[in-house]
C-alpha cells in the first residue's frame, strides 16, 4: 500500500474565481454621488455682447475666507442671518418697478429681483462644508421668496403651478449667482 496525499484537483478554482468576481461586480450596487444642481451658463454666442455690467447696488457680494468666515458685503456674518439679508436684498425693489416686491427699497440694495445679482467668493482653503451651507442659504432664500411670489401673486400653490407659472415664477426671480475663487 502506498501513502499518498489526497489532493483536490486546482485547475478550476481560477475559473470559479473569475466568475465569482464577475458575479459580484454586476450584482453590486455602486453609490450615486451627488452634487451641488446647478445649471452652467450657455456659452456667448458669436457676436453678441456678453459682459453686461452690473451696478453695485445689484451686487450681493459674498466672500469665505481660509478659515471659514463668512462676509456678506464686506461685513462678517454668521450663517443664521445670512439668507434674511438676501431676501431684503433681492426682494428690495429700490427703483419701484417691480409691483410684487415687498422690501424697503433701500437705495444700497438692488434696484428689482430681475436685476440683483450674488457674489460668491470662496478662497482655495475654505471648508468645503462652509461652502456648502452657503450655497443652502441662497437656494433658500429664493426658494422662500419664489414661494410667496406663487402664493400671493398667482394664487395658486408650489404644487399646482403650471409650467407657464412655473417660467412667470423664475423670470420674477431669477436665479443669478456669480461664483469666482481668490
Amino acid at each position: 500500500m502506498r501513502n499518498s496525499m489526497p489532493s483536490v484537483n486546482a485547475g478550476s478554482m481560477a475559473d470559479i474565481a473569475f466568475l465569482l468576481l464577475i458575479f459580484f461586480l454586476v450584482t453590486s450596487m455602486i453609490p450615486n454621488d451627488k452634487g451641488i444642481a446647478r445649471d452652467l451658463p450657455q456659452p456667448c454666442p458669436p457676436g453678441a455682447e456678453c459682459n453686461i455690467p452690473i451696478k453695485k447696488n445689484n451686487l450681493f457680494a459674498i466672500s469665505l475666507n481660509e478659515k471659514g468666515e463668512i462676509f456678506a458685503n464686506n461685513e462678517i456674518t454668521n450663517i443664521e442671518d445670512l439668507k434674511e439679508k438676501l431676501k431684503d436684498f433681492i426682494d428690495n425693489g429700490g427703483d419701484e418697478s417691480c409691483k410684487y416686491c415687498k422690501g424697503e427699497k433701500f437705495p444700497a440694495f438692488s434696484d428689482n429681483p430681475q436685476k440683483a445679482s450674488i457674489s460668491v467668493s470662496i478662497h482655495r482653503e475654505t471648508p468645503y462644508q462652509n461652502f456648502i451651507s452657503v450655497q443652502d442659504e441662497i437656494a433658500k432664500a429664493y426658494f422662500e421668496l419664489r414661494e410667496k411670489y406663487v402664493i400671493e401673486v398667482l394664487k395658486t400653490t408650489s404644487e399646482n403651478i403650471t409650467k407657464e407659472e412655473l417660467k412667470k415664477m423664475q423670470e420674477a426671480y431669477p436665479f443669478r449667482v456669480i461664483e469666482t475663487d481668490f
